[in-house]
């Protein structure tokens, strides 16, 4: 009996031998920008933007790198009814996003990246449903954006300049 379980042991030990795990190399688990950067964002201001910037870069302390944030806005009226009452607005949002290295104090990285949304107006006067949901619209916009700069980021080299 002891053979036996001595011998599954054995052949576990073994079949076992092969596993990689999913989380050997960390380089995409890591933020390379985070508290290496100072972020200034300008142009369109977004108060949501303002207390999720921290979050994804965190505190400055090795002042590596310079981010400039421009963000502009266009509303579009999609449909407008023959009373002339706007019943659905398009957002779109772009982003440019330029990275300094600050020891070299060139460009490491430069990229416009567009946001879009549509919100379809209930009322003419206040309407705490629309400005709610149109709250959470640039929040889902902002947050979309962002993560797509950190997975573009994630590729790309930023300790050299081009």
């Amino acid at each position: 009996m002891k053979k036996l379980f001595f011998t599954f042991i054995f052949l576990f030990i073994i079949s076992c031998s092969d596993i990689e795990f999913v989380y050997k190399e960390n380089k995409n688990l890591v933020n390379p920008l985070f508290e290496k950067t100072e972020v200034a964002t300008s142009g369109y201001s977004i108060n949501f933007m303002n207390s999720y910037l921290p979050m994804l870069f965190g505190s400055n302390k090795e002042d590596r790198f310079n981010l400039q944030i421009n963000i502009d806005q266009n509303k579009t009226k999609r449909a407008v009814e023959t009373n002339q009452v706007t019943s659905n607005l398009r957002y779109e949002l772009k982003f440019n996003y330029t990275l300094i290295l600050n020891e070299k104090n060139c460009v490491t990285f430069e990229e416009e990246l567009l946001s879009y949304f549509s919100i379809i107006p209930k009322s003419s006067g206040y309407n705490f449903g629309t400005d709610t949901s149109l709250e959470k619209k640039y929040e889902l916009a902002i947050t979309e954006n962002l993560n797509r700069f950190m997975s573009i980021i994630l590729s790309e080299d930023i300790n050299s300049c081009s």
